[in-house]
């Protein structure tokens, strides 16, 4: 008896086309009054169990990011500073290789607005946005808020669930319990558990990893790496001698010295985490995320640390003013616990042209995660620096066994700033990405970097010398093992220029596509790059020749007569990018991509704006139909009865779905994936 209840909820599901337009967060809305002409505008949000819906504060090249669109503002009223949010989530999505910023369950977006027409009634207003979960969904919502009087407050629900979510009478099975019994059906990819789009806290593999405090400890470990640089640099490593000689010396027992040496371990490391807390609270957490994807800030960060780089290559100095370290050292001598923390103070202002640069550095790149990633960048870096001075002062005979200063102090120095001229160049590259300027392309990026580490290596070599260096007569077996790793490497990046993946520094440079040939430099305007995309089409995923436009791959499928598969897709769609990487990259379903289908690819999100003559209202939701992202998702929506993403439809030249059993797929394994596409082409 279950069994056959059951079965008849799943068929209920799946015969009632309109229960699979999923609305996943429902609003509301309050306009409050705040002075004369100032008005406090709130959009509540509520959200099912298990969807994320991602915030205005996710970095550009990750999932779709809220945003809140004002269609009368012009004339009527302005904004008073940025839209704030209530408490979100920042984990890492290892597909788009960003910390994603989303909302669960709750969703409170809050603008202040100063009104300049006091004719005004109406604030119109539309909130786009993602919401995912094993799909992802592209949503607008448009409200409409009364200016209330005085002494009023105006509450009001959303106006309609329009663009792409029309609105839909309720059937015998909810969305919910239907969209419920899906996912008991939906098989997962790679035959586990079904793993959310946007739910980082899980992994293919099937670990119940999250990766937010992963990325926390990756922060922590590479700025402890960057701490032991710093040691190695010439402003801090003849001080480690000097200081711990001074606490053994200056201390009347040998317990007394070791607990001076580990207050001022433990002041570094205070001090620096401070500068941590310090940036994170001028910046605010979230903000700190924001700066990272922001256009200017991109470039100021390059700026930022080619002056870096150039410090540490000889170029100049960056120095504090003398007079601070004249007056910190004088109260070194007070003597104490506060003297003691005036000698760390004196250690951080004195070595600064040295550890400034890394400082900095790491500083930046903690900005790119947002939160506390500062304090945390500087707990792991001040820890690396303080550890030596504590370890030396428990055990003074290890000092003996330190490496003599000498060249070698400037040669480290050296290679952090041909490091810190490689990262300058990711920030820049940030920038013309969001820009899409072009200007700094794959192929441009990676030549540059084989630039940076080919001259690396001939200085490490021996063949090319600095300001700062010291006579090189020969070069030491340390230095050698260097410069065959930095050669290895920048041979590596060769193969980058002719479309090699380049996985190991696959989070630095371009994408693939943003190149000039998505093929590699060897097939860029060759006859065979020509001859095998016929017009309208563009190399995609794993070299399948793909259409971002339904009437030329239509016209084009009636060439070659074969059948169509249409794929709903989303620049920022996560499960998308999984289905492509994990999916299509198998072999046999690699095949008849490439050989026994026409792939049309309909991006739902493409911004892009229609030419007024193409522009049209929906029949079936009633939404302004403005983007190409737009158009695609009406088709969508009219023809298939879904919003969702990925959704793959197999078509013959008619556009009739072959798969009459099942005409539509989305976020399966491969082998489901593999029964369905025979299935359909073998009924062309």
């Amino acid at each position: 008896m279950k069994k056959i209840i059951f079965l008849l909820l799943a068929f209920l599901a799946f015969a009632n086309v309109d229960a699979q337009i999923l609305d996943p967060a429902k609003w509301t809305t309050k306009i409050e009054r705040k002075s004369e002409n100032t008005y406090l505008l709130t959009f509540d949000g509520t959200i099912d169990k298990d969807w994320h819906l991602y915030s205005q504060f996710t970095p550009d090249g990750g999932p779709l990011a809220l945003e809140v669109v004002f269609k009368n503002s012009k004339g009527n009223f302005s904004l008073v500073g940025k839209a704030t949010e209530s408490k979100t989530r920042t984990a890492y999505n290892d597909i788009f290789e960003v910390n994603e910023t989303f909302f669960e369950r709750k969703a409170q977006v809050q603008q202040l607005v100063k009104v300049t027409n006091n004719a005004l009634k109406t604030i119109e207003v539309a909130l786009n946005y993602q919401v995912c979960k094993d799909v992802c969904i592209n949503q607008e919502k448009k409200f409409t808020l009364s200016i209330p009087a005085a002494t009023t407050v105006n509450s009001t629900k959303e106006e309609s669930s329009v663009a792409p979510v029309p609105t839909v009478e309720q059937p015998a099975v909810t969305s919910d319990s239907a969209a419920a019994v899906v996912d008991s059906l939906q098989p997962s990819l790679g035959g586990g558990d079904v793993y959310n789009a946007a739910d980082t806290t899980s992994v293919p593999e099937g670990n119940n990893t999250n990766n937010a405090p992963r990325s926390m400890w990756s922060i922590f470990f590479l700025a402890f790496l960057g701490g032991l640089a710093a040691l190695m640099t010439p402003c801090v490593f003849p001080m480690i001698p000097m200081t711990v000689s001074f606490f053994t010396k200056q201390s009347k027992t040998k317990a007394k010295g070791i607990s001076n040496a580990i207050i001022y371990g433990v002041a570094i490391i205070v001090i620096y985490v401070m500068l941590g807390f310090v940036v994170t609270w001028v910046f605010g957490a979230d903000a700190l995320n924001a700066l990272s994807t922001n256009v200017y800030f991109n470039l100021i960060f390059f700026v930022l640390l080619v002056v870096f780089a150039a410090s540490f290559l000889g170029a100049f100095e960056i120095m504090l003013p003398n007079s601070w370290a004249n007056k910190v050292d004088s109260q070194a001598d007070r003597g104490g616990i506060i003297g003691i923390l005036f000698m760390a103070l004196a250690l951080a202002i004195v070595s600064f042209s040295c550890t400034g640069p890394i400082v900095g550095t790491l500083l930046v790149e903690a900005a790119s995660n947002g939160g506390i990633a500062p304090i945390v960048g500087m707990l792991g870096f001040s820890s690396a620096l303080a550890l030596p001075f504590m370890l030396f002062a428990m055990f003074p005979g290890w000092l003996n066994s330190l490496p003599k200063s000498g060249g070698w102090l400037n040669t480290v120095k050296v290679f952090l700033g041909f490091l810190e001229l490689a990262l300058a160049f990711k920030f820049l590259s940030n920038a013309d990405l969001v820009l899409q300027l072009h200007l700094l392309e794959r192929e441009v990026f990676i030549a540059i970097w084989i630039a940076i580490f080919g001259t690396l290596t001939l200085y490490l070599f021996g063949k090319i010398s600095l300001p700062h260096d010291s006579p090189l007569p020969f070069i030491s077996v340390g230095r050698l093992m260097t410069g065959l790793v930095v050669l290895t490497f920048t041979i590596y990046l060769i193969p980058g220029l002719w479309g090699a993946p380049l996985k190991v520094i696959s989070a630095f440079p371009p994408p693939m596509e943003y190149g000039e040939s998505p093929m590699g430099l060897g097939n860029s305007g060759s006859a065979t790059t020509t001859a095998v995309l016929p017009e309208g089409a563009k190399s995609g995923p794993h070299g399948i020749v793909v259409f971002d436009d339904y009437d030329k791959g239509l016209a084009y499928a009636k060439t070659v007569n074969k059948p169509i598969m249409l794929d709903f897709t989303g620049f920022a769609c996560v499960n998308c990018r999984k289905m492509e990487i994990n999916v299509w990259s198998v072999p046999t379903i690699l095949q008849i991509l490439k050989n026994d289908v026409v792939l049309i690819s309909l991006y739902v999100d493409d911004k892009r704006e229609l030419p007024k003559s193409e522009q049209f209202v929906s029949k079936k939701t009633g939404a302004e139909i403005e983007t190409i992202g737009d158009k695609w998702t009406d088709f969508m929506i009219s023809t298939y009865k879904t919003n969702t993403q990925p959704l793959y439809v197999l078509t013959d030249l008619e556009g009739n779905s072959l798969n009459t059993s099942q005409p539509t797929i989305s976020y399966v394994n491969a082998k489901e994936y593999e029964a369905w596409l025979k299935m359909g082409i073998s009924k062309f």
